[in-house]
Parts: C-alpha cells; sequence; structure tokens
C-alpha cells in the first residue's frame, strides 16, 4: 500500500488545501498476543539506523525505563494482579500518529512537523529549533531531546517504507501478527474482532484504545483490561494540553491584535502629528 505523502498540515503554518483526501493508514498492536520478544525493538534500531543504547536492569524484561531520542519502540512489561490470576501486561510504545497531534499544534518551527494525508505525524529535524515545545503539546510523553544534536525524536511509522508500499519495519519483524499495519477502517474491524474474542474468553472489559481526545491514532490498541489502559502505561482520556491551546489559539490571537493595535496607534499618530522632529 504505497503512499503518495501529500502534506495537509505543516506547523506554525495554516492547514494546507486542495489537498486529496486519503485513507488513513494505522498499525493495530494487539497486546493479547504479545510475547515481548523485543523483535519490533530491534527493527526499529536497525532500519532506522539508530545508535545503540545501554540498557537499563529495572528489575523486569524491560529494555529500558522510558523510550529516548535514540529508542523510539520500546515494549513496556507490568505486573497485574486480579481475582482469577496474576497477568502480565505488555506494550509496544511508540508514537501514536493522532489525527490532532498536540507536538504539531504546540510546535513554533515552521515545517519542523508534518501530518501527512494518510494520518502519519512526522518530524523534519533539519528544521527543528530544539525548543521542545512538541514534548509540552504531546498527551503521551513521547517525543525526546537530544542534548548532542539539540532536536527532538521520535517514531515516524517508517514513512520511508510505507511511501514505497512497505510495512513498518517492527510490523513486518512481528512473529505473532499481534501487529498488524493497513488502513485505519481495516484495522479498526480486526480489533474489533478480537474484543469480541477476549470478552469470550473471560475478559468482559477487553476494549479498543482509540482515544477521541486527540481525534483518534494511527495506532490502534487492543486492551484485555481496556477499562484501564493506565496498566498499560497509556493515559486514560488524553487531549491536547489546554495551556498549549490557550497559547495557540486565544493568546496568539491577543498578540496579533496588540500587534495590529500598536500599527494602527503608530500610523494615528504619524497622521496627526508627523514626522518627528529633532530638538534644536
Amino acid at each position: 500500500m504505497a503512499a503518495t505523502l501529500n502534506i495537509v498540515r505543516v506547523s506554525a503554518s495554516p492547514p494546507a488545501a486542495g489537498i486529496r483526501s486519503e485513507p488513513t493508514i494505522a498499525k493495530l498492536v494487539d497486546t493479547s498476543t504479545c510475547i515481548g520478544c523485543k523483535a519490533c525493538e530491534v527493527a526499529c534500531q536497525e532500519w532506522n539506523d539508530l545508535p545503540p543504547e545501554t540498557t537499563v536492569q529495572m528489575g523486569t524484561y524491560q529494555t529500558m525505563p522510558d523510550m529516548t531520542s535514540n529508542v523510539w519502540n520500546l515494549i513496556r512489561f507490568s505486573e497485574h494482579d486480579t481475582d482469577d490470576g496474576f497477568h502480565w501486561l505488555m506494550r509496544k510504545d511508540q508514537c501514536m500518529h493522532c489525527a490532532e497531534p498536540g507536538c504539531l499544534i504546540a510546535c513554533p518551527a515552521p515545517g519542523a512537523i508534518v501530518q501527512y494525508a494518510n494520518g502519519i505525524v512526522d518530524f523534519h529535524q533539519d528544521a527543528c529549533i530544539g525548543c521542545g515545545y512538541c514534548m509540552t503539546g504531546c498527551p503521551f510523553n513521547v517525543p525526546k531531546f537530544a542534548e548532542k544534536t539539540r532536536r527532538v525524536y521520535k517514531c515516524t511509522m517508517c514513512v520511508d517504507r510505507v511511501a514505497v508500499g512497505l510495512q513498518p519495519a517492527c510490523v513486518k519483524a512481528c512473529p505473532t501478527s499481534c501487529l498488524q499495519f493497513g488502513t485505519k477502517d481495516a484495522m479498526l474491524q480486526a480489533a474489533n474482532r478480537r474484543v469480541e474474542q477476549l470478552k469470550e474468553n473471560g475478559f468482559p472489559q477487553a476494549a479498543v484504545y482509540d482515544p477521541p481526545g486527540v481525534g483518534g491514532t494511527s495506532v490502534v490498541t487492543v486492551l484485555a483490561f481496556g477499562d484501564r489502559p493506565e496498566l498499560y502505561g497509556l493515559p486514560a482520556s488524553p487531549v491536547v494540553p489546554r495551556a498549549v491551546l490557550f497559547w495557540k489559539g486565544a493568546l496568539k490571537g491577543i498578540g496579533n491584535l496588540a500587534i495590529a493595535g500598536g500599527v494602527l496607534a503608530a500610523a494615528v499618530h504619524f497622521i496627526r502629528y508627523g514626522r518627528k522632529q529633532k530638538a534644536p
């Protein structure tokens, strides 16, 4: 499924006009069939030519405490006890590629973040100014700052592979098919079928995680304990921070009015009093 990579939104710019609509693509993450093998982690590192990171012993099989500027894909491990036994929950953590991306909304650098018509949100480091505002705009705490380059990095959904009709590297490497890739509609259908299976198998709270607070995501996640996404390290109701929306919305409008008012006042002053004269 090749993509044309038409850009519909660019940071610090108005939305693009006249772009033809395209099917949104998505990645399905079925946490109930993940075996924690970390093949997706390795594939991500290798395909994106990311340098190795020193692993950290956390008392579990999790590779790192969190993602870094060199680790864009992380399998999170958590333990959960219920009345019917012990559950080891594993989830592939990465950029969610939100339909309403808080990182793009917050970014003040023109062209540093783009959203393609197929839903992928991509960072262009050559235009990044290293301010870190994208990090404050993300409700999933995904973008990571690199001290060495003074730039911010995250998963690109292997946009270079997708552009030529290939699956993301992590999906290609997954041995259990807990990762799938296709159109958003197809992935939602597959996710809902899996949820029904989980409910029949004793997980009545199973659900699809596709939060409306960010317009939905291009990473559709199946959760056996769907009523408690925080068990998997996911926010229950993610939204773009209000401070970001206020700063980029009302406050920006007020600032523009203030600038316009200043220019108008200067023009009126010039008309009434003319050019400033030097003192004798």
